[in-house]
């Protein structure tokens, strides 16, 4: 179930490694999310949120998340 806690935290979290290491979640390329979605997301809360921001990129719900930024 979708809640307004993991659109912040796909708002807010840093991606940890990686190409785009220190980059939002949200902020992440497309294409890189659809790379994970092929190979495998990582295991736990990052995948899962890796996951959902897929998602909501594909609903063309990103720009909802944007404005979340800097809020906890």
């Amino acid at each position: 179930m979708l809640e307004k806690e993991h659109l912040i935290q796909i708002a807010n979290t840093p991606m940890p490694f990686g190409k785009y290491k220190g980059r939002m979640l949200v902020d992440l390329p497309d294409e890189y999310l659809l790379w994970f979605a092929k190979k495998g997301f990582p295991a736990g809360a990052l995948g899962q949120l890796m996951e959902l921001t897929l998602a909501l990129k594909i609903e063309g719900l990103d720009s909802v998340i944007r404005p979340l930024k800097g809020t906890r």
